[in-house]
């Protein structure tokens, strides 16, 4: 296997199919030593890691009813 002049190369499809990369999969590059890693990027933060990151931006007081706390654990705010 070679690396064309742009840089490129052609994962083969096994290793594709067993590393989980679908096409427009984001990949980073890990240099370990004399190797080079590549692994799927860490993808958009996943629905209940925006909720607790929304939940952790509230303050909560006493004034809030529940339909408060729920519309800001909904992300409807």
């Amino acid at each position: 296997m070679r690396i064309t002049p742009k840089g490129q190369v052609t994962i083969p499809i096994e290793i594709r199919r067993q590393a989980g990369l679908l096409p427009d999969t984001e990949v980073e590059f890990e240099i370990r030593g004399c190797e080079v890693v590549i692994k799927k990027a860490r993808g958009p933060k996943s629905r209940g890691e925006r909720l607790i990151e929304r939940m952790r931006r509230v303050k909560p007081t006493i004034d809030m009813t529940t339909d408060e706390i729920m519309a800001h654990t909904r992300g409807s705010e």
